[in-house]
């Protein structure tokens, strides 16, 4: 990879104030290379440099309707850069189809009681429940109409 690069035209590398690469608008080069030059973005490794390029963030935001274009750019390469981190870091493991179900019965302040219409009996709407007894097909078509959702997430 590092060869590839070496490679390639050093003007691939370099930004002219209206360079495609870097968005709609005018873009000041210089301002944007000043700021790139104070805030040296790079992919993020650490919890530190996470938070520290989500202040900096914030100090954009608080004033987003004054930005200039190179202050927009900057925030948006802020943006992506802290996204990947936390997409790495703080990704979500899926819900289980038992745990969508107790999910949408909080939300819905729903008791088992509530959902005899779906399971018919309190034998097997427990069961289910508690995770010990797999849904049918049948339990899915009627959960999934009953709460609006796609059948897929009792899958």
């Amino acid at each position: 990879m590092t060869r590839r690069i070496k490679e390639m035209p050093s003007t691939m590398f370099k930004a002219t104030p209206n360079d495609p690469r870097l968005g709609k608008g005018p873009l000041n080069a210089r301002e944007y290379q000043r700021l790139l030059g104070r805030t040296l973005p790079h992919v993020i490794r650490t919890e530190a440099e996470n938070e520290h390029y989500v202040e900096l963030l914030a100090q954009f935001d608080a004033r987003s309707d004054r930005m200039s274009p190179a202050e927009k750019e900057l925030a948006d390469l802020l943006t992506l850069l802290i996204e990947d981190f936390e997409e790495q870091h703080y990704a979500l493991k899926a819900a289980s189809p038992v745990e969508v179900l107790r999910e949408l019965m909080r939300a819905n302040n729903l008791k088992q009681k509530d959902l005899m219409d779906v399971f018919g009996t309190p034998n097997i709407a427990s069961e289910v429940i508690k995770g010990k007894c797999n849904f049918t097909t049948d339990h899915i078509r009627k959960l999934s109409q009953r709460f609006h959702v796609s059948p897929e997430l009792f899958l």
